[in-house]
């Protein structure tokens, strides 16, 4: 089964697999998060893989416009019917399958990825931070939040997806929260 069939076949299933509308876990590490961020508002954020749009109905009071994505139809469906009473013109929740569907021809001054990027391996990693990079506004904020424990639908490390950010030119580690079992850091693009 491949991973998009994967994820299908579990907010099939139930529309909040890992519980995270309900765990303290869940509830701590999404306030962890948006307490990271720089800014009290944004004018356009992305979220790629939503998943249940848990994340995105605490990020849309935020923002002015908010993507959200995710590419399993059963997620979307849970997502939209999280968000649903949100004004259609600040919130877009959409199915796209990731990384081919990345948003390049939008610009955002937040990126959100949480829970994703171990999904996939480094190449394809490497390609989607240097999308997210292009299309990240100067002064523009990338967050990724990831699970540090091994487990089986992982394909790149926690560390290594989180070291690549501050790779790219121009990008400055703002935030680090090191937890015993996850990692949130936040990057602001500079202006030049």
């Amino acid at each position: 089964m491949n991973l998009h069939d994967h994820f299908e076949s579990l907010y099939a299933a139930d529309e909040d697999p890992w519980d995270v509308r309900t765990t303290w876990y869940e509830r701590r590490k999404r306030a962890i998060l948006l307490a990271s961020l720089g800014q009290a508002r944004y004018r356009s954020a992305f979220e790629p893989g939503c998943g249940n749009g848990e994340m995105s109905a605490a990020l849309a009071p935020r923002c002015e416009r908010l993507l959200a994505c995710d590419g399993a139809a059963s997620a979307v469906a849970a997502a939209r019917r999280r968000l649903h009473g949100a004004a259609p013109q600040a919130v877009r929740i959409e199915q796209r399958s990731l990384p081919a569907q990345w948003p390049v021809d939008e610009r955002f001054d937040l990126v959100v990825i949480s829970e994703l990027a171990y999904y996939f391996d480094a190449a394809v990693l490497q390609d989607l931070l240097a999308r997210t990079h292009a299309m990240l506004d100067a002064g523009g904020e990338l967050v990724m939040c990831h699970y540090l424990h091994d487990f089986d639908d992982r394909m790149s490390a926690t560390a290594d997806a989180h070291a690549l950010p501050g790779r790219l030119p121009g990008m400055v580690r703002t935030v680090r929260h090191l937890d015993q079992d996850f990692l949130i850091e936040t990057w602001q693009r500079s202006a030049s």
